[in-house]
């Protein structure tokens, strides 16, 4: 917003477009330095001058035609002061307007985001959360530029590993215990699998023979699969309730079983498949990959066959203009292959698919592995997490009516946001403790601002949906450094999610509410904005509900509640 003012000032004077101008402004590093600048480099080849020359000439130009901004020259740069007093009434009436940092850049666009996809039978993990809430905050950015996004939970229901459960269920299995905590011993089992197969590898025969059956349709394998798909269902669905997430469609891998030989005929009339020791596969060499293996030696399907299916219905059937898959960054090769051979194919849309990696996630410093049982169970971290919240809240405010329905909302906003902050390609080392703090660079700090600000404009006669005045005149009284710096943060919101959005980088929004927290909370420090004067206290009190504003929207962005009182 800055910089487009600071352009429209600039361009009577200057042979760049709009385009260019904004591309080469910038923030300067100090308040003292100006609002926006613009480096003069881009003009010093067309008009064959010093850049410092150039600067010294814009500046005095743009001073004499204009009365709302203040240019200066300091070297090759020309630094712009924006008139606060006018600015400021401008900047709050376009931030507290309803379609602030709403757009229609996507608007007749379909996204089909692939986000969180459990496996069946396994248990709901910490691991998984990065994809779910990487997926969700990516799915709404996406909704609030216009795009109509598709969010699918591609359920992991399929593929040799449910021979393996089915093979140590029929040997080791309990009903009763089964029964009692599905999940669980569903893990207890999976694991026992893969230790007794150390020490018989005809353990691993008997569980392709099982999934042999399975993709055969044979009755005693369906039934023991719709009974493991049925209970991990219904305990995924209570997760995702508690992470405030919902899907479109909710498809398992199973539900491309008859569409997969379409693929393989295709593959085949293009005669791109080729045998590769008694399997079928395309050879990816002209791309610098290995073969990409479509049928396995035994003639069962495997995952970049399913995976070509599941791209082909989301264009054809679900109309996407774009594939995203939110997928850890191990499966970085499976998808370059799955988009080479869907180009392979002819598939010209295969350049709007889009793999959105990300790094590992730790625990407390622990890598999982739900193979050796080394899984730490989210639903069980949510709960450590409510409760700490909780006897914090206690602490701070004994007497809130409502502090499990709040600490509900921090200790899962505190998990949600401690993996957000992080740049989605690094290793992720959770920690509890510091997730659930209220000061620093947490989820609860950002909430706690938002509740502060709550608390402060209802003490002002300007919460509980009251009708904001008019933000005009509003720079007579809050022109200081401290609330003009704050609402300079605020402007560049929409410019942060449209930033985030083409990174594909929640943190990047992340970042950006921490420093909106830090600017409020330096402009709550320095002035007072409760005061005698009622025009003064109506300003500041604007400039308050500003920045709630854009807490509140940039948090419902990253999923997170943002409870009225903490």
């Amino acid at each position: 917003m800055l910089f487009g003012w600071a352009a429209d000032r600039l361009l009577p004077h200057i042979s760049l477009t709009r385009e260019e101008l904004m591309a080469a402004m910038e923030l300067p590093p100090k308040p003292e330095m100006g609002d926006v600048a613009f480096p003069c480099f881009p003009l010093a080849r067309e008009l064959k001058r010093p850049p410092a020359v150039i600067a010294a000439d814009l500046a005095a130009a743009v001073n004499g035609s204009n009365t709302d901004v203040r240019a200066e020259p300091a070297g090759p740069y020309v630094n712009l002061f924006l008139n606060r007093e006018k600015w400021v009434g401008e900047l709050l009436g376009r931030i507290l307007a309803p379609d602030f940092a709403l757009s229609t850049d996507g608007s007749g666009k379909r996204v089909v985001i692939d986000l969180s996809s459990p496996n069946i039978a396994k248990p709901f993990g910490v691991g998984h959360l990065r994809s779910t809430m990487i997926g969700n905050a990516l799915a709404n950015m996406y909704r609030s530029f216009g795009y109509e996004v598709i969010a699918v939970n591609h359920i992991g229901d399929w593929g040799t590993q449910f021979g393996k459960l089915m093979s140590a269920y029929t040997r080791w299995g309990d009903e009763a215990k089964l029964k009692e905590e599905p999940i669980r011993e569903s893990l207890r089992l999976y694991v026992r699998f893969h230790e007794e197969a150390e020490k018989d590898a005809a353990l691993e025969d008997e569980a392709r023979r099982w999934f042999w059956k399975l993709e055969k349709g044979e009755a005693d394998a369906q039934e023991l699969w719709r009974y493991f798909v049925a209970f991990s269902l219904e305990e995924f669905e209570r997760v995702y309730a508690r992470l405030g997430v919902t899907f479109d469609y909710t498809l398992g891998e199973s539900f491309y079983n008859d569409k997969m030989e379409a693929v393989v005929q295709e593959l085949n009339r293009l005669r791109l498949l080729e045998e590769s020791d008694g399997a079928q596969v395309v050879r990816l060499d002209e791309e610098g990959m290995p073969p990409c293996l479509i049928l396995k030696s035994d003639g069962t399907t495997i995952y970049p066959t399913r995976d070509l299916a599941t791209a082909i219905y989301r264009k054809q059937v679900m109309g996407a203009d774009r594939l995203l898959y939110v997928v850890g960054n191990e499966q970085k090769l499976h998808f370059k292959q799955v988009f080479a051979v869907l180009q392979r194919m002819g598939h010209e849309w295969s350049e709007q698919c889009e793999h959105i990696a990300f790094g590992l996630m730790k625990f407390e410093g622990r890598k999982m592995s739900t193979r050796k049982g080394q899984v730490i169970f989210l639903d069980e971290v949510l709960d450590e997490a409510v409760a700490k919240a909780e006897a914090i809240i206690e602490e701070k405010n004994a007497d809130l009516a409502n502090k499990r329905e709040v600490a509900e909302a921090v200790g899962i906003g505190a998990i949600i946001f401690g993996d957000l902050k992080h740049t989605r390609m690094l290793e992720a080392d959770f920690s509890l403790e510091e997730a659930l703090r209220f000061e620093g660079e947490t989820g609860p700090y950002l909430q706690y601002t938002a509740a502060r600000i709550n608390k402060l404009l209802n003490s002002g006669g300007f919460g509980g949906g009251t009708q904001l005045p008019s933000s005009e005149g509003a720079g007579t009284y809050i022109s200081q450094t401290a609330a003009w710096e704050c609402l300079k943060i605020l402007a560049a919101y929409p410019d942060t999610v449209r930033s985030a959005l083409r990174s594909h980088e929640p943190a990047v929004l992340s970042r950006y509410l921490l420093e909106v927290a830090k600017s409020f909370n330096r402009f709550y420090h320095q002035e007072r904005i409760l005061t005698e004067s009622a025009p003064e206290t109506s300003a500041k009190l604007l400039a308050a509900a500003a920045v709630h504003k854009v807490l509140c929207s940039g948090l419902g962005l990253l999923g997170i509640k943002v409870p009225e009182q903490i």
